[in-house]
């Protein structure tokens, strides 16, 4: 019999809703001040452009590409980061930033379809295996009757995580369904018990579980090297969950966002992530695939 445990963080929600709106208002500083209030081919080149990322590795990429690169490529670029997997998207529909950059395709697309969005995707940068870790066990085979695996709550990363655990030969999952599994998908648990968490809070709680599944931007974030630290990890190869820059529908021609494109795919930012992130984070560049 399997046992979910669902956790309410209502609080720690509300908490993150606050800053990032504050985080996503438009300060009165000059850089700000001086955004295009158009938008698609007709924005103003020179205007400065705003993209709200999650800090590590989106916002360290961004914040590489501002200090190196934009101003030789005649671009203003403004970060603003946001720990949160909900808000970026919100700015950017709402044209509180001009985009952003912290998601993959899978998520995007259930998030367009939950909240009548229509945020598209620009460019490939990099992927960040999801990887599987433990301060209890050292390795896939120890976890069974009674362990508690913590995994992310939203169903794109939620799906994710199973598929990775039944790979690993932790769980097994009805046939067929693969990264689109819901906890009712598991055919046998082995006895474990799983507990659901933003995506944000499971790197804090690892000490709490036997195991959990991490999202990389997060694990990187808590100081965990996915590479080298997790007992399980997905493979690079041919994988779906590419991050990209993305942006509001129609906004695709601003002449800032084909800039900036262009300088996430360059040999500078490849040889920035080969370097800043020791494989933890893979390069993957070139254009999103339906």
């Amino acid at each position: 019999m399997r046992t979910t445990i669902k956790i309410s963080a209502t609080l720690a929600a509300a908490a993150a809703l606050t800053l990032g709106l504050s985080a996503c208002s438009a300060p009165s500083d000059s850089s700000s001040a001086g955004r295009s209030e158009k938008h698609g081919k007709d924005a103003d080149p020179n205007a400065t452009l705003v993209i709200a990322a999650s800090p590590t590795p989106h916002g360290d990429i961004l914040n590489f590409v501002r200090d190196h690169l934009a101003a030789k490529a005649g671009l203003k670029l403004q970060v603003k980061e946001l720990n949160d997997y909900n808000l970026p998207n919100t700015a950017t529909q709402s044209g509180d930033v001009d985009g952003n950059f912290f998601q993959h395709k899978p998520y995007l697309d259930d998030f367009n379809k939950k909240n009548k969005t229509d945020i598209v995707p620009v460019v490939n940068v990099e992927i960040e295996p999801l990887g599987l870790y433990s301060k209890k066990v050292r390795k896939t085979t120890e976890l069974g009757d009674g362990a508690t695996i913590a995994v992310p709550n939203d169903a794109t990363n939620e799906g994710r995580a199973l598929k990775l655990l039944a790979d690993n030969g932790v769980i097994k999952l009805k046939d067929g369904v693969g990264s689109n599994a819901t906890l009712s998908d598991i055919q046998d648990n082995k006895g474990i018990k799983f507990t659901e968490l933003e995506a944000s809070q499971i790197p804090a709680r690892l000490a709490d579980v036997d195991a959990a599944v991490i999202n990389g931007n997060f694990a990187i974030g808590a100081k965990l090297n996915p590479a080298k630290d997790s007992i399980a990890l997905e493979k690079a190869e041919n994988n779906p969950y590419a991050n990209f820059l993305a942006v509001k529908r129609g906004n695709e021609s601003d002449p800032r966002i084909v800039k900036l494109a262009k300088l996430l795919n360059s040999d500078e930012v490849k040889k920035f992530i080969e370097d800043k992130f020791n494989g933890a984070v893979l390069p993957a560049f070139g254009p999103v695939k339906n």
